[in-house]
């Protein structure tokens, strides 16, 4: 007799696992990031009043980003796409590239990547490691002017949401990882997965959205996802 198929598995991932790397959490006491107010730095009207500003945070953020390494989380989730029979997908919230880095291949990043650019005039978008600014030249265009980060800001639609909803609509175990339930939509992900998929949120402490989820389990990324995946494959 044929063993009954694997469901398929999504995993949402925040700014938890990136801090056990080093990288600095998205959104501190007082609505500040690294020191700057969130309206300065993240959304377009920001960027509006002193593009300068935002593209000398991002700059210092993507050189920081080059000290940082994937830890045992990062590491166990490429595990878990690797050996997991049917589709293992891993939406991210965060801006690095550590997941990339760490060799996950079906990945979102719903809130844009550091390591690149958008040209605001012909929509093109660019990897870039080296400093940014609105003067940088679209490789695409060649003209500068409009250069900005490809990062999603407040009140600027994340990215692929189609597919997500699709993913978390036929999914059998949504996976919250290192989030805060502050920001949505992915504070609501949970709501929409189907009437039987298993919901499980691993965090350091119980997030705004905990009590949506069936399981929770708290305690460092690093210990908490190498733990489940090693539960799931064996």
């Amino acid at each position: 007799m044929r063993p009954p198929a694997q469901p398929s598995i999504v995993i949402l991932t925040g700014a938890g696992i990136s801090a056990e790397s080093g990288l600095g959490t998205f959104r501190a006491a007082g609505g500040l990031w690294e020191n700057h107010r969130v309206e300065d730095v993240a959304t377009p009207e920001g960027f509006s009043r002193n593009p300068a500003l935002v593209h000398a945070f991002y700059n210092q953020r993507r050189a920081q980003l080059k000290e940082a390494r994937p830890n045992a989380a990062h590491a166990a989730l490429v595990r878990l796409e690797r050996a997991w029979p049917a589709e293992v997908l891993v939406v991210t919230q965060n801006v690095d590239d550590l997941h990339d880095r760490a060799g996950t291949r079906n990945l979102i990043h719903m809130h844009g990547e550091l390591l690149k650019v958008r040209c605001g005039l012909c929509g093109a978008v660019h990897r870039r490691e080296a400093d940014a600014s609105r003067e940088t030249i679209c490789p695409a265009c060649g003209r500068s002017g409009d250069i900005r980060p490809h990062i999603v800001w407040f009140g600027e639609m994340p990215l692929e949401m189609d597919r997500i909803g699709e993913a978390l609509a036929r999914c059998g175990l949504f996976v919250a990882l290192g989030t805060s339930g502050n920001v949505y939509p992915a504070a609501g992900f949970v709501e929409q997965v189907g009437p039987g998929a298993r919901t499980l949120e691993l965090n350091l402490e119980a997030s705004n959205v905990s009590s949506r989820f069936a399981e929770r389990r708290l305690g460092p990324a690093t210990v908490l996802v190498p733990a489940l995946v090693e539960e799931l494959l064996g």
